[in-house]
């Protein structure tokens, strides 16, 4: 934004603050005529005393109940409790007097309540306390309910995989990390409290509190009287304001390095020794979930540890990865680790590793905290993998002191400690670079060399699956389009929508047209290699074809007239997408003569061209 397009928003900007700020400015100067002598200080520091105290108890009543009811709020979808919500904040509305009165109805000597009590509530402490809670609870609660939506609910989700019940995960999660926007709420709170007037003087006149004693003063003496009032109440005031918004967030101190920062930190001690007693336990499930029109229904039983779900976005692969966690209860899928039937376990219970995609680090916590968060980590364990994750010298940091590389070792590390049985990884390197991703792509291939435990991977990155994982899951809209041995698929995609998942080339449909003969596009015919399979094929058979992008070669003598429609870089690799008989080919090249719309040769070697039956599983 431009200076002279910011311009009148600055001058807004000032107008409103020059009014805010005069009033207190033309204050000043009325101090010399304040009367001095004549104030009763004894009566003074007793209003003081009793505001000071009261809007104490309230502001402690406001956190005993606000709190919750903010985190209820924040957590719930439900029309009814929109509707509390509304009705909570209506004494932000009303005039003070008017809160006064709806208090007397309540609490008044000749209500139900003011005669079951005998009119203790009125002209009382108590009375003003109830007050002071009513008129400034609002406060609190919308800071508790802006502080509780504001935190990312997968943190009390990996809480649960870390073992931890409802009620833990809401003390040592949800509410350290909403704690600095609920603490200037509760400044806030108390300082409507403390300067309470309207509803208090209804329905508590005695005794008095100091704004009730200041207006009693002022009526009764006049504005040279009251004026000495006015300095214990701006003092407290001042000191309310600057509490609440003073945050003890701590701000990166660290700058972060890129020297091999993301990379494992080989140790002399054998990893292997980690693995302890675990067994080699496979997964099977069968996972079901109805989102509004989205309807889940995906079955696998895998026969190795290394897993991928691959699919676009939207396909259901993180719901599926919840599911596997138990993070959804409203379901009727079934999960079998080895012999365990973790469908029938809460998340805490179900001895799982789950990393969503920034890793679910919990801010207030150091690394150290970290990894002692577990309900079951095991202490040796922890000073293992500090040592061989390169997280040693990081054990004061929180989070935001961490680089990506860091952060996703101490998640990596946090899930070790307790010795999980199975690690869900949703997405880990999206958000990163490709040198960072590649980095700590093979730092988690390593470490899965390292530990029993089954490791799924939810990607869709065809290449990131490949190298993570030995079967593969390929979803979409919620059903399996290809499950298998990762070598089957890739080489036999099921289809072309699977392959166009898997960002395949040189793939398509065709027909065959003899021994050993497959049509690729009409009037175009290739040959199958000797020992490739598919030469047993009957004429008239609907295939898929694919041809190796090795057995495309461009020379001057070639069989086929094509011309080469683009020219890309992959990995720094020239490759080459060619156009004959109207299918498109990629070959690698690194003749730098050819360009975009040359005309060129081409053959295909027979040996490169395999043929299979579409929709043949893996």
């Amino acid at each position: 934004m431009s200076r002279s397009s910011a311009r009148p928003l600055l001058w807004l900007a000032a107008l409103l603050a020059v009014y805010l700020c005069a009033p207190f400015i033309a204050s000043v100067p009325q101090l010399g005529a304040a009367d001095w002598a004549n104030v009763d200080w004894t009566a003074t520091w007793s209003a003081v005393g009793v505001s000071a105290a009261s809007a104490s108890v309230a502001s402690l009543v406001i956190l005993l109940g606000g709190v919750p009811l903010g985190y209820f709020l924040a957590r719930s979808n439900s029309r009814k409790v929109a509707l509390l919500g509304f009705v909570v904040q209506l004494p932000l509305a009303l005039p003070p007097l008017t809160s006064g009165v709806l208090l007397l109805f309540l609490l008044g000597p000749y209500s139900l309540v003011g005669r079951f009590t005998g009119g203790m509530l009125t002209d009382s402490f108590t009375g003003i306390v109830l007050a002071e809670t009513f008129v400034a609870a609002p406060f609190l609660i919308i800071a508790a309910k802006s502080a509780f939506a504001a935190v990312d609910p997968v943190l009390d989700d990996v809480a649960a995989t870390l073992g931890h019940r409802a009620g833990s995960r809401f003390f040592r999660v949800m509410l350290p990390v909403a704690w600095p926007a609920i603490r200037a709420g509760l400044a806030l709170a108390w300082l409507r409290a403390f300067g309470e007037f309207g509803a208090t003087v209804m329905v508590a006149y005695h005794p008095y509190s100091l704004p009730v004693y200041t207006y009693v003063v002022f009526g009764g003496q006049g504005l040279p009287a009251m004026m000495p009032l006015l300095l214990p109440t701006l003092a407290i005031a001042i000191l309310c304001a600057a509490l609440s918004i003073y945050s003890l967030r701590q701000k990166a101190a660290l700058e972060q390095t890129e020297n091999g920062d993301d990379a494992l930190e080989p140790i002399a001690e054998p990893a292997a020794a980690s693995r302890g007693e675990a067994e080699d336990q496979r997964l099977a499930f069968h996972l079901r979930r109805q989102l509004g029109a989205f309807d889940l229904d995906i079955a696998w039983t895998p026969a190795t540890r290394r897993l991928a779900i691959i699919g676009p976005s939207g396909s259901g692969k993180s719901l599926a990865l919840r599911l596997i966690a138990g993070l959804d209860s409203n379901t009727t899928s079934t999960v079998q680790l080895g012999e365990k039937q973790l469908h029938t376990l809460p998340p805490e219970r179900r001895q799982i590793g789950y990393m969503p995609q920034d890793y679910g680090l919990f801010p207030h916590m150091s690394v150290a905290r970290q990894l002692s968060f577990p309900v079951d980590a095991d202490a040796a364990s922890a000073r293992y993998w500090l040592e061989h994750l390169g997280l040693a010298q990081l054990v004061a940091r929180l989070p935001h002191q961490l680089s990506f590389g860091q952060r996703q070792r101490v998640a990596l590390a946090r899930a070790l400690t307790r010795h999980s049985e199975l690690l869900l990884f949703d997405e880990p390197f999206a958000a990163l670079d490709t040198p960072r991703r590649r980095r700590l792509q093979q730092s988690l291939r390593t470490l899965q060399r390292e530990i029993a435990a089954v490791t799924i991977i939810v990607t869709h990155d065809p290449d990131e699956a490949a190298l993570l994982a030995d079967e593969v899951l390929v979803v979409e809209q919620g059903r399996v389009l290809q499950a298998g041995f990762i070598d089957a698929v890739f080489e036999r995609p099921a289809s072309m929508r699977v392959a166009g998942l898997l960002g395949l080339h040189n793939i398509g449909e065709g027909v065959m047209t003899g021994p050993a003969q497959v049509e690729i596009a009409p009037g175009l015919s290739m040959t199958i290699g000797t020992g490739a399979s598919g030469r047993d094929l009957q004429a008239g058979q609907h295939v898929m074809w694919r041809v190796s992008s090795h057995a495309v070669t461009i020379s001057p003598d070639g069989e086929h007239n094509g011309v080469v429609e683009t020219v890309e870089l992959r990995r720094g690799e020239r490759y080459l997408r060619v156009n004959f008989g109207g299918v498109h080919f990629d070959l690698a090249s690194e003749d730098a003569h050819l360009r975009e719309g040359a005309p060129c040769q081409i053959d295909v070697r027979a040996a490169g061209v395999t043929v299979w039956l579409p929709g043949a599983a893996a």
